[in-house]
């Protein structure tokens, strides 16, 4: 790439097309730590521990300000500078900016070629740490994840607008149309998982994930990787004590979170279902075969769920993979964000239909709302299900893609 193209928004070849991933994208990511930290090496090689990632500046200037590292064994306070790719040190001009001066650390995502060195002012060198292989997903995955969870605080009004002119069956076969998109791309992203941890990582990091959800994905993923479900099943796993070790590195997100998802709560959570059924993985895969297969049968989630007795299978599910340890929204998260996309991916093809009509889980509140006010859900017969949530999401992030929404204000200072 020549040093004088900047690039501000990265057109990423995805699973359905291109996708853009944008520089702000790559600041959140090092902001909230989601990558593998403790694997995190300097292009000179040095060892890096981000001891604090600085503070966002959303002004001129460097991306974060005031971060304190540890390069090698010398602890250093200073700037940090984030790009897509390595050039635009050079084509943004930062050495001839005294603004950058204080620049300690240059993040990038894309890997420059070989020997390739970031100078600031006077010539020196400045270390430069590549991102993408620490990630812990693909970038397809960061970009839908960011996708979602903007969409998920926007107005109702556009949906209903666009959406109440469809009569009942037109507006249904839309969003089934749109949930098995998402369900392909959800073992879209399981497969690739399994194909980087094997089945038993994937399983164990995709479960600390989804434990950790929603402000504490990031670090639940650093914890699935710096202690294998091998270490947990033995019992050489200390929840408190994991959870002191990443607080010292100051990556739990607390404010806001209720008691029952402090992350020291689901950790201990976590170990006693390791303790109840040390070799889940295992046994998920061996249970796969006796799921019902309710693909053929189209009818309103009331009747699916009566028929092949859903609330049988989630109490089955919730004793014989989880230990009992793991119940209500969360363990549906559990099922269909982490287990049923994890065993289609491993080759279990007949669970769509089960993933479809299965209860919600945490679901986004304005999607229930959206569902209720066209008209969709009934308490009856049909009531809220996995598969109609992700339609509707579905058809929100393709009319985003296609006509572009406006994304919302950059957050202030010090987000």
């Amino acid at each position: 790439m020549s040093a004088e193209i900047s690039h501000s928004v990265a057109e990423v070849q995805g699973f359905y097309g291109p996708f853009s991933f944008p520089e702000q994208l790559l600041q959140k990511i090092w902001l909230r730590g989601e990558f593998n930290r403790a694997a995190a090496r300097t292009m000179d090689g040095r060892a890096l521990a981000i001891l604090h990632p600085g503070k966002w500046n959303r002004l001129g200037g460097p991306d974060f300000r005031g971060a304190r590292l540890r390069l090698g064994d010398q602890t250093v306070n200073g700037d940090v500078e984030l790009h897509l790719y390595a050039g635009d040190w050079a084509a943004h001009r930062h050495a001839r900016d005294a603004a950058y001066d204080g620049v300690v650390l240059h993040v990038v995502l894309f890997p420059p070629p070989a020997g390739h060195v970031t100078r600031g002012a006077n010539g020196q060198a400045i270390p430069v740490l590549v991102l993408l292989p620490l990630l812990q997903h693909d970038l397809e995955e960061y970009a839908e994840d960011e996708a979602v969870e903007r969409l998920a605080n926007r107005p109702l009004a556009r949906t209903l607008e666009e959406l109440s002119p469809l009569p009942a069956a037109e507006l249904l076969a839309l969003l089934r149309r749109h949930a098995e998109a998402r369900w392909r791309l959800k073992t879209h992203f399981a497969r690739l998982r399994i194909e980087r941890l094997g089945w038993e990582g994937a399983c164990h990091h995709t479960a600390l994930e989804v434990l950790g959800y929603r402000f504490n994905r990031a670090p639940m993923l650093s914890v699935a990787t710096r202690w294998p479900l091998a270490e947990w099943a033995s019992g050489a796993v200390v929840a408190e004590e994991v959870f002191a070790a990443e607080a010292g590195l100051r990556c739990w997100s607390l404010q806001g979170v209720r008691p029952a998802n402090h992350p020291r709560a689901r950790l201990r959570q976590y170990a006693g279902w390791v303790r109840a059924v040390p070799a889940w993985p295992v046994r998920l895969a061996g249970l796969a075969a006796q799921l019902p297969d309710v693909a053929g049968s189209p009818g309103p989630t009331a009747t699916v769920r009566r028929t092949y007795h859903f609330t049988d299978w989630r109490k089955r599910l919730a004793r014989e993979i989880a230990g009992g340890a793991v119940g209500g929204s969360r363990l549906d998260n559990l099922i269909c964000d982490g287990w049923l996309p994890l065993l289609a991916a491993h080759g279990t093809t007949a669970v769509s239909g089960l993933w479809f009509h299965w209860f919600p889980g945490d679901s986004p509140a304005p999607m229930g709302r959206a569902l209720r006010e066209l008209g969709v859900l009934s308490a009856r017969m049909q009531p809220a299900c996995h598969g109609l949530i992700q339609g509707l999401l579905g058809w929100w992030l393709v009319r985003e893609q296609a006509e572009g929404f406006p994304p919302p204000p950059p957050p202030g200072r010090g987000a």
